[in-house]
Protein backbone atom coordinates (compact mmCIF):
# COMPACT_ATOMS: atom_id res chain seq x y z
CA UNK A 1 0.00 0.00 0.00
CA UNK A 2 1.40 3.46 -0.56
CA UNK A 3 1.78 6.51 1.48
CA UNK A 4 -1.51 8.61 -0.18
CA UNK A 5 -3.38 5.44 0.41
CA UNK A 6 -2.25 4.84 4.09
CA UNK A 7 -2.66 8.39 4.60
CA UNK A 8 -6.44 7.98 3.90
CA UNK A 9 -6.47 4.80 5.84
CA UNK A 10 -5.49 6.83 9.17
CA UNK A 11 -7.38 9.75 8.30
CA UNK A 12 -10.31 7.86 8.27
CA UNK A 13 -9.33 5.64 11.64
CA UNK A 14 -9.09 9.74 13.19
CA UNK A 15 -12.08 10.69 12.05
CA UNK A 16 -14.03 7.54 13.84
CA UNK A 17 -11.79 8.40 17.06
CA UNK A 18 -13.17 11.75 16.72
CA UNK A 19 -16.43 10.13 17.06
CA UNK A 20 -15.47 7.94 20.01
CA UNK A 21 -13.59 10.98 22.32
CA UNK A 22 -14.76 14.19 20.33
CA UNK A 23 -13.76 16.31 23.65
CA UNK A 24 -10.33 14.97 23.26
CA UNK A 25 -9.63 15.13 19.81
CA UNK A 26 -10.75 18.96 19.82
CA UNK A 27 -8.40 19.95 22.32
CA UNK A 28 -5.53 18.04 20.33
CA UNK A 29 -6.56 20.75 17.66
CA UNK A 30 -7.05 23.66 19.64
CA UNK A 31 -3.08 22.56 20.95
CA UNK A 32 -1.90 21.75 17.64
CA UNK A 33 -3.14 25.15 16.17
CA UNK A 34 -1.77 27.01 19.19
CA UNK A 35 1.49 25.68 18.87
CA UNK A 36 1.56 26.08 15.19
CA UNK A 37 0.35 30.01 15.28
CA UNK A 38 2.83 31.44 18.23
CA UNK A 39 6.58 31.67 18.98
CA UNK A 40 9.86 32.22 17.14
CA UNK A 41 9.43 29.40 14.85
CA UNK A 42 7.72 29.03 11.66
CA UNK A 43 5.74 26.52 10.42
CA UNK A 44 8.18 24.92 8.29
CA UNK A 45 10.68 24.97 11.44
CA UNK A 46 8.43 23.57 13.69
CA UNK A 47 7.06 20.74 11.14
CA UNK A 48 10.95 19.65 11.09
CA UNK A 49 11.24 19.49 14.66
CA UNK A 50 8.26 17.16 14.92
CA UNK A 51 9.47 15.01 11.45
CA UNK A 52 13.07 14.56 13.42
CA UNK A 53 10.91 13.57 16.81
CA UNK A 54 8.74 11.16 14.56
CA UNK A 55 11.57 9.26 12.55
CA UNK A 56 13.05 9.17 16.36
CA UNK A 57 9.98 7.93 17.48
CA UNK A 58 9.53 5.40 14.84
CA UNK A 59 5.94 6.49 14.35
CA UNK A 60 5.07 6.28 10.82
CA UNK A 61 1.82 7.81 10.39
CA UNK A 62 3.14 10.98 12.15
CA UNK A 63 6.25 10.65 9.50
CA UNK A 64 3.75 10.58 6.98
CA UNK A 65 1.46 13.97 8.37
CA UNK A 66 4.75 16.01 8.98
CA UNK A 67 6.01 14.63 5.23
CA UNK A 68 3.08 16.09 4.43
CA UNK A 69 2.69 18.85 6.32
CA UNK A 70 5.92 20.00 5.17
CA UNK A 71 5.52 19.98 1.29
CA UNK A 72 2.42 21.96 1.93
CA UNK A 73 4.70 24.97 4.05
CA UNK A 74 7.23 25.27 0.95
CA UNK A 75 10.18 22.48 2.45
CA UNK A 76 12.41 20.85 -0.03
CA UNK A 77 13.71 17.73 -0.53
CA UNK A 78 17.13 18.78 0.30
CA UNK A 79 16.48 20.42 3.18
CA UNK A 80 13.89 17.04 4.31
CA UNK A 81 17.35 15.06 3.88
CA UNK A 82 19.29 17.36 6.09
CA UNK A 83 16.60 16.97 8.97
CA UNK A 84 16.65 13.03 8.34
CA UNK A 85 20.06 12.90 8.64
CA UNK A 86 20.12 14.68 12.21
CA UNK A 87 17.09 12.49 12.87
CA UNK A 88 19.42 9.26 11.93
CA UNK A 89 22.13 10.68 13.97
CA UNK A 90 19.89 10.94 17.22
CA UNK A 91 18.19 7.83 16.47
CA UNK A 92 20.85 5.53 15.31
CA UNK A 93 19.98 2.42 13.26
CA UNK A 94 16.47 2.32 14.06
CA UNK A 95 16.60 6.08 13.24
CA UNK A 96 17.62 5.27 9.47
CA UNK A 97 15.34 2.98 9.03
CA UNK A 98 12.29 4.97 9.55
CA UNK A 99 14.28 7.82 7.34
CA UNK A 100 13.70 5.59 4.62
CA UNK A 101 10.01 5.86 4.79
CA UNK A 102 9.73 9.38 5.28
CA UNK A 103 12.01 10.08 1.90
CA UNK A 104 9.90 7.42 0.13
CA UNK A 105 6.50 9.35 1.45
CA UNK A 106 8.01 12.66 0.52
CA UNK A 107 8.89 11.33 -2.76
CA UNK A 108 5.61 9.31 -3.73
CA UNK A 109 3.28 12.47 -2.68
CA UNK A 110 5.81 15.14 -4.66
CA UNK A 111 5.25 12.61 -7.65
CA UNK A 112 1.52 12.73 -7.11
CA UNK A 113 1.35 16.10 -7.15
CA UNK A 114 3.18 16.58 -10.29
Amino acid sequence: MGYKAKLDDVRNELREVGKAIPDTMKGFGVLSKAVKENGPLDVKQKEFVALGMAVVLRCEPCIMFHVEALMNSGATREELGDVLAMAIQMGGGPGMMYAGHALACWDELAAAKG
